[in-house]
């Protein structure tokens, strides 16, 4: 299959490609939480490998929407924090990637557990008590615990775009405020989303056919974004959640099935 066949899909699929980038908009303004769904949507309609990649400048774009209206927000203290494990984490993605037994059929399947592991352990967020310390001081075991989630989010976003719930559960826990919360969690996905752009580019999972996909869909984004600012304010949280977590689920065993 080459990469043009690919990006021609049928009305259904288009249908599909434009809820997943109206997702991606919606999760990065104010709408926390809502993005896991966009990475089986986007699997299902493109081979699992390029789906990640066509993902990516999505994700940007929404990310430097959340960083333009939440910029004043964000915890550089955390970020720095969290930075150089999940670059390392990146990287080791990457490897996996350009091994020959993660192909096509496993990656998709890998995003499928992937999705529903986090899934299960957002669920279990409000039960998991971390001890990191606070905002402005880090214990041995907060050291720990950040390099570890640090790297396991590198993996995660480098082979499936699906770190969300894991930097989630570790904000959840330092008690930031609403704003800061999204702040940080937008200037973290963007420098960790351009670092991921060249290796994706050398895997060949972004080209110049993705790019174009990408160009028609980003309308898409932006129309999202101003939903998901204009809706996080008025929705209910706890009926929001369990709404689009079911979604995701549905959709996550789809790749499995």
């Amino acid at each position: 299959m080459n990469d043009v066949s690919v990006y021609s899909l049928s009305p259904e699929g288009w249908l599909l490609a434009i809820v997943c980038a109206l997702v991606v908009g919606m999760s990065k303004c104010g709408m926390t939480g809502l993005g896991t769904l966009a990475v089986p949507l986007l699997a299902s309609v493109l081979p699992a490998r390029m789906s990640t990649g066509a993902l990516l400048p999505m994700l940007i774009m929404g990310d430097a929407m959340g960083v333009t209206h939440f910029n004043r927000h964000a915890n550089w203290k955390i970020l720095i924090r969290l930075m150089p494990p999940a670059l390392a984490g990146i990287f080791l993605g990457y490897w996996l990637l350009t091994q020959p037994w993660l192909n096509d059929i496993v990656i998709r399947k890998s995003i499928g557990v992937i999705v529903i592991a986090l899934l299960v352990l957002s669920r279990c967020r409000d039960r998991i008590r971390l001890d990191i310390g606070d905002g402005k001081r880090m214990n041995a075991v907060g050291l720990t615990i950040a390099i570890l989630f640090g790297i396991t989010a590198g993996v995660t976003t480098m082979i499936a775009n699906a770190a969300g719930p894991i930097l989630l559960i570790y904000l959840l826990a330092m008690n930031l405020p609403k704003d800061e919360f999204i702040g940080t969690s937008a200037w973290y996905f963007l420098v960790l989303n351009w670092c991921k752009v060249p290796l994706m580019m050398h895997l060949g999972m972004i080209n110049r056919d993705s790019m174009m996909f990408n160009l028609q869909l980003f309308p898409a984004v932006l129309v999202g974004a101003l939903l998901g600012i204009a809706l996080a304010q008025k929705m209910s949280n706890k009926s929001y959640t369990i709404w689009i977590q079911a979604l995701t689920l549905v959709a996550a065993l789809k790749l499995l099935f």
